[in-house]
């Protein structure tokens, strides 16, 4: 059963700009050390970060929290199946918050075009 669904749009031109200003200091606040390291050795960096940070806020939203209310954002990051598959991967505080809620499966897809990178998240447990 769906218990939540969300889905974000992020500028990609607005996260290369708080990456040109703010660096490390930025991406350390938001993103595990992991994509940190995957996504500085990109040629696309901004939008790696862009699509990823549009996961964080979509998860927020499928379960019904929004950010910045006791979740971490580092505590949601998006690893990737040996297929290539987007995946969240959830700790502390998040995974804790989805289990409680009955969250048993996440499911994520990405997408990014022109200066839009967006995400979506649909969460289903075996309770509402």
């Amino acid at each position: 059963m769906i218990v939540g669904v969300g889905i974000d749009s992020v500028s990609i031109s607005r996260i290369a700009v708080l990456i040109d200003r703010y660096g490390r200091r930025f991406l350390e606040k938001v993103f595990t050390e992991d994509e940190i390291a995957k996504g500085l050795r990109r040629r696309d960096a901004a939008q790696y970060f862009a699509a990823r940070f549009a996961a964080r806020e979509a998860f927020f939203k499928a379960l019904g929290t929004g950010w910045g209310r006791g979740i971490p954002l580092k505590e949601v990051s998006v690893a990737r199946e040996e297929s290539g598959q987007p995946l969240l991967s959830l700790s502390g505080r998040a995974l804790k918050t989805t289990e409680s809620r009955g969250t048993s499966i996440s499911h994520l897809s990405l997408s990014h075009e022109a200066d839009i990178a967006q995400a979506i998240v649909i969460l289903e447990g075996d309770q509402i």
